[in-house]
C-alpha cells in the first residue's frame, strides 16, 4: 500500500493556481455583504422611514468596518496566515446576516452591519485573500492579484440580481437568513484548503540577460515607510470617494429618474461585470507597466466616466455609460496592493496591503454617505458626481507626484526575487 506524504498533495507548480481558484471564490461569496445592503437600500428605507442619507448610513458603516477590518485581519494573516481570518469571516457574515434579519430599526440594522459583516466578515475576504495571493505569484503577480480581486466585483455582478429577486418575492428579511446561511455552508470548506502557508522568499539571481531595477523598501519612493504608506492611503480614500457615487446610488438614482430600482440592480451588476474585465485586462498590463501607471490610467478613466454621468440620464445612456465605469475603474483597487508589494518589504505585506486597501474602503464608506447627505440638501445627484470628480482630481494629482518620485529613486534590491520552489 502506498504512504501518503505532504509532497503528494499537489503539484508544487500547480499549488499556486488552485489555491488562487479557492481565494476567487472566497472573495466572490465574502464580498457579499457589500452589495446586498446597497440593492435592499430603497426598501429599508421605506420600511424605517429614513432619510437618503440616513438609508446610506448601514452602507457606511459596513465600509467604515470592512476598512479597519482589513488592517486587523492584515495582520492576523502576517501572524497566523490566511486560514484563520477567512474562517473566522465565514462565522461572522453568517451571523451579521441572520441578524441583522431580525432587527427593528435603521440603527441597529446599520450597527449590525458595521460590525459582524463589515468589520469581521467582509474584511476577511478582502485584504488577506489579495495579500496571500501576492506571496504565491511573482512573475506574473498583477494578473495573479487582478484575478483574485475580481472576485469582489464578480460578486457584484452576480449577487444584485438574485438579491432583488428575492427581495421582491420573499422579503428582504427572508433574504438575508438565506444568505446567512449560504455563507457559513460555502466558505468554512474553502477555508481550510489555505492552511498551507506560503513559500520563503530567498535572493536569487537574475535571468542571463535580464536588467534588474529594484527598490529600497526602506525608502519607499524616496520617503519614510509611514509617510509613503501615508500617501498612498490619502490617494486610496479620494479616489473610493468618488468611485463610491455610482457604485453605492445608481440603484436608488435609477428609482428617482423613474426607470425602477431592477433596473438599478441590472445597471449595479453589468458595471460590476465590466469591472470584473476591467480587472483582468489591467493586471496584465501591471505586469508590464508597474502598479504606479497602472493606478494613474485607472484614475484618469474614471474621472472621464464620472463627467459622462453627467449630461446622459436615458436608460439606454445609462447603461453604456455604468458599463463604461465598470471597463474604466475596476483595476484601481488591486493597484494599490501591486504598489506596496512592489515598494515594501514583503514580511510586511499583510498590514501594509490591509492598510491601503482599508483606505480604499473608508473612501467608499465616506462617499456613500457624502452623496447621500448631497442628495438630501440639493435633491439631486449632480452635485453628488461633481464631488466625486473633485475628489478624483486629488487621487491624479498624488499618484503622478509619487510616480516622479519613483523614478528618480531606484536603488538595488533583492525584494522581489522569487520564492523558493515557486514557478508561477
Amino acid at each position: 500500500m502506498r504512504r501518503y506524504s505532504p509532497g503528494m498533495r499537489t503539484n508544487p507548480e500547480l499549488y499556486p493556481l488552485l489555491r488562487l481558484a479557492v481565494n476567487l471564490a472566497l472573495m466572490t461569496i465574502g464580498s457579499c455583504g457589500m452589495y446586498v445592503v446597497v440593492v435592499v437600500l430603497p426598501t429599508v428605507q421605506a420600511e424605517f422611514g429614513a432619510t437618503r442619507a440616513g438609508a446610506s448610513l448601514p452602507y457606511t458603516l459596513t465600509m467604515i468596518g470592512f476598512g479597519i477590518g482589513g488592517v486587523l485581519m492584515g495582520r492576523l494573516t502576517d501572524r497566523f496566515g490566511v486560514m484563520v481570518p477567512t474562517v473566522i469571516g465565514a462565522f461572522a457574515l453568517s451571523a451579521g446576516f441572520l441578524l441583522a434579519s431580525q432587527t427593528t430599526s435603521m440603527w441597529t440594522f446599520a450597527l449590525v452591519q458595521g460590525s459582524l459583516i463589515g468589520l469581521l466578515g467582509c474584511a476577511a475576504s478582502y485584504a488577506p485573500l489579495v495579500t496571500d495571493t501576492s506571496l504565491w505569484f511573482t512573475r506574473r503577480r498583477g494578473i495573479a492579484v487582478a484575478i483574485c480581486a475580481s472576485g469582489n466585483y464578480m460578486a457584484g455582478a452576480i449577487w444584485p440580481s438574485i438579491i432583488q429577486h428575492y427581495v421582491e418575492t420573499i422579503g428582504w428579511r427572508e433574504t438575508f437568513q438565506g444568505v446567512g446561511i449560504f455563507c457559513l455552508m460555502t466558505m468554512l470548506p474553502l477555508s481550510l484548503v489555505l492552511r498551507r502557508k506560503p513559500p520563503a522568499f530567498v535572493a536569487a539571481p537574475p535571468r542571463p540577460g535580464a536588467t534588474v531595477i529594484a527598490r529600497d523598501p526602506m525608502r519607499p519612493f524616496g520617503l519614510s515607510p509611514n509617510t509613503a504608506q501615508a500617501l498612498i492611503c490619502v490617494a486610496g480614500v479620494a479616489c473610493c470617494v468618488a468611485m463610491s457615487m455610482p457604485q453605492v446610488h445608481i440603484v436608488a438614482y435609477c428609482g428617482d429618474l423613474g426607470f425602477g430600482a431592477a433596473r438599478g440592480a441590472q445597471m449595479l451588476s453589468l458595471m460590476l461585470a465590466c469591472g470584473v474585465v476591467s480587472r483582468l485586462v489591467f493586471g496584465l498590463v501591471s505586469d508590464r507597466i508597474g502598479g504606479l501607471r497602472t493606478l494613474l490610467i485607472g484614475s484618469v478613466l474614471q474621472g472621464i466616466a464620472l463627467l459622462l454621468f453627467l449630461p446622459f440620464d436615458s436608460l439606454g445612456s445609462l447603461f453604456v455609460v455604468a458599463g463604461l465605469f465598470g471597463l474604466f475603474q475596476g483595476g484601481i483597487v488591486p493597484a494599490y496592493a501591486i504598489i506596496v508589494r512592489e515598494h515594501f518589504a514583503p514580511a510586511q505585506a499583510g498590514t501594509r496591503v490591509g492598510i491601503a486597501l482599508t483606505a480604499t474602503m473608508l473612501g467608499m464608506a465616506l462617499g456613500g454617505w457624502l452623496s447621500g447627505r448631497i442628495f438630501d440638501v440639493t435633491g439631486s445627484y449632480s452635485a453628488a458626481f461633481i464631488n466625486g470628480i473633485a475628489w478624483n482630481l486629488v487621487n491624479v494629482v498624488i499618484v503622478i507626484w509619487l510616480f516622479q518620485r519613483s523614478r528618480r529613486t531606484p536603488a538595488p534590491s533583492a525584494l522581489d526575487a522569487p520564492p523558493l520552489r515557486q514557478a508561477a
